[in-house]
């Protein structure tokens, strides 16, 4: 997973614009948003819009958390390559929970910043400290990245 904040911030003549763009492994999200302060309705949208990037931030939040659970407690003959991919996936989402959170703040939003936070909100369930096989850690993995990539697209999806 690559991250890319392309333009956050820009104020002019009492708007507010950010863009960001979410690469995975197969597919790209680039998301643009203009927000116009001047009505009420815009105000309650803003807040609206932050709930769900502090939903979808605790979600990270939760897996990243479950991915060092996996990769800790994979076993079975391909533990190696499983515990390596594990690890560059939560290093990957350590860059999209800071990327994320920040967005918040820039936008004079407080992003959710601790446990209890991410699991009064997350959709995506914490996972037992217990042993997986690999094959079943894999299907974890997949069902929350699913789970992760649908609500990346639930808001801005007409």
């Amino acid at each position: 997973m690559d991250n890319r904040i392309n333009s956050v911030n820009r104020k002019m003549n009492n708007k507010l614009t950010f863009s960001f763009g979410l690469v995975y492994t197969n597919f790209i999200r680039e998301v643009r948003l203009t927000l116009y302060f001047k009505s009420k309705e815009a105000v309650i949208l803003k807040k609206e819009l932050a709930t769900q990037v502090n939903a979808y931030l605790a979600n990270i939040g939760v897996s990243y958390i479950k991915l060092h659970n996996l990769h800790w407690n994979v076993v079975g003959s391909q533990f190696k390559a499983a515990h390596e991919y594990l690890e560059t996936l939560y290093d990957a989402l350590a860059d999209v929970l800071d990327a994320i959170a920040e967005l918040l703040k820039m936008n004079g939003e407080a992003p959710l910043a601790s446990m209890k936070g991410y699991l009064s909100v997350a959709t995506i369930p914490e996972l037992e400290s217990v042993e997986l096989d690999v094959k079943s850690a894999m299907q974890t993995v997949l069902k929350d990245m699913e789970s992760l990539r649908t609500q990346a697209f639930f808001p801005f999806v007409s």
